[in-house]
């Protein structure tokens, strides 16, 4: 009867052991897979931010050109106008997501948007402002949060 009894709880412990492996498992395949699900998301909002911010920068160019040029510069503002919206609207999702330098890429961006709104300015205002700079730093930041090394930085 002992030996009997012996096996039963050699059984119960091995079962409990069991149990407690495959759920200690499963926990950690959950977390992993939760932590690529928000990696791809995080990925995907920094890609649209920062193509947002691209061509709010291109049209504000675009814009300052047709200036100098003597040409209506209304469809590159409307362009920006479009893509300031969007950023704007991408801007929650990206802070929600991470923790970056984004505010400096936004007051950047708000004295890009200012400098091409005002009608007396071309091209050499729009130059000066140092969006790139902040920029290269919201870059090396998103490398950061997805952990991604890179010793490359656009210039």
């Amino acid at each position: 009867m002992a030996t009997q009894i012996f096996t039963l709880v050699g059984v119960l412990i091995g079962a409990l052991t069991s149990y407690f492996a495959t759920a200690v498992a499963e926990r950690a395949k959950f977390r992993r897979e939760m932590a690529t699900r928000w990696d791809e998301r995080k990925l995907d909002t920094y890609i649209d931010y920062l193509t947002c911010v691209k061509q709010i920068q291109r049209a504000a160019m675009e814009a300052g050109r047709a200036r100098e040029q003597g040409r209506d510069a209304s469809e590159a503002l409307a362009a920006m106008e479009e893509s300031e919206n969007r950023r704007s609207v991408l801007f929650e999702t990206f802070i929600l997501l991470s923790d970056t330098a984004a505010h400096t890429v936004n007051q950047q961006t708000w004295e890009l948007l200012r400098t091409a709104r005002t009608p007396s300015t071309g091209t050499a205002e729009l130059r000066p402002i140092p969006l790139v700079d902040a920029l290269n730093v919201l870059h090396d930041a998103a490398r950061s949060d997805l952990t991604i090394s890179s010793s490359v930085t656009v210039r």
